[in-house]
């Protein structure tokens, strides 16, 4: 036996294992998106790419589309937004920075079904928090019907994919955050930088790997996230709240039409495979440059 090949025959049992658990269920999407299946199950016959087409001439996945990138990118970009100041002042010295940390991570040790619930709670026009926080505080004068109306029911729900999302996103800052090293901020204040030119000049810099990092996470989190949409609203009203994942939930156990629903599936996966490639052809200018 070779040095070369030694290397590749000791790891080939748990790559052929990682190959079966990943590739078996890929292979049985694919099948099941080119044929006919009941709603029990059953494989009635080949399909061709009848179930591809059944997909793109259906208006409400292309809205759905649509809406989960606008999903995706406000629940990811509004997280980033707001844990980027958020863990710049949990990362100061200040009395009480532990408590303060905790009360931001808790979210995160919730469940994500549980969280949805008690936000749907929350939204609930008779007796939710929302309204009568909002109704003695002035802010409005009769209940709102959040989760019943198209046009709010989709904006709360990104605020409580952003809320979710955020202890995740300041707990990956705060670790980049605790790596840069703070003698360079002692020698830019010495220098006669401002403090907004100590963020952009040095902390951005110093946090890109960091924030490439949580991006691409959350990105894959997000665009796959099922509970919150599904436990609040259902993809109602009328499908105005359907992202892919709930669609295709939607399409497989409640319309019975798992091959759809397979297809979709396949569709996500190449949307996500794009872009990890795309992110993965970033990498080598960032560090170029």
């Amino acid at each position: 036996m070779t040095s070369a090949r030694k290397p590749w025959l000791l790891i080939a049992p748990s790559l052929a294992l990682a190959l079966f658990i990943i590739g078996y269920p890929v292979f049985h999407m694919a099948y099941q998106s080119l044929h006919e299946i009941s709603r029990f199950g059953v494989v009635r016959g080949f399909a061709g790419l009848g179930n591809f087409t059944g997909i793109f001439i259906d208006p409400v996945f292309h809205a759905t589309l649509l809406r989960t990138l606008i999903w995706t990118v406000a629940v990811v970009g509004g997280s980033l937004l707001i844990s980027m100041p958020l863990a710049l002042i949990l990362n100061q010295d200040f009395h009480g920075r532990s408590l303060a940390r905790t009360i931001i991570m808790l979210p995160w040790a919730v469940s994500l079904t549980m969280t949805a619930i008690v936000w749907r709670w929350a939204f609930n026009d008779e007796f939710g928090m929302v309204n009568l926080s909002l109704q003695a505080l002035g802010v409005i004068d009769k209940p709102v019907q959040w989760l019943a109306s198209a046009a709010l029911a989709f904006p709360a729900e990104i605020l409580v994919g952003i809320m979710v999302s955020m202890p995740f996103t300041v707990t990956l800052l705060l670790g980049g955050l605790s790596s840069v090293p703070q003698d360079i901020y002692e020698a830019a204040r010495m220098e006669g930088a401002t403090a907004w030119q100590q963020f952009r000049l040095l902390t951005v810099p110093s946090l890109r790997p960091f924030i490439n990092m949580a991006v691409v996470l959350n990105v894959i989190y997000v665009f796959n996230s099922f509970p919150i949409i599904w436990v609040m609203t259902q993809g109602g009203p009328s499908n105005s709240t359907h992202i892919l994942v709930t669609y295709l939930y939607e399409l497989g156990f409640r319309l019975g039409r798992p091959g759809q629903a397979a297809a979709i599936s396949l569709i996500m996966l190449a949307i996500l495979l794009a872009f990890t490639w795309l992110y993965i052809r970033m990498q080598p200018k960032e560090e170029a440059a």
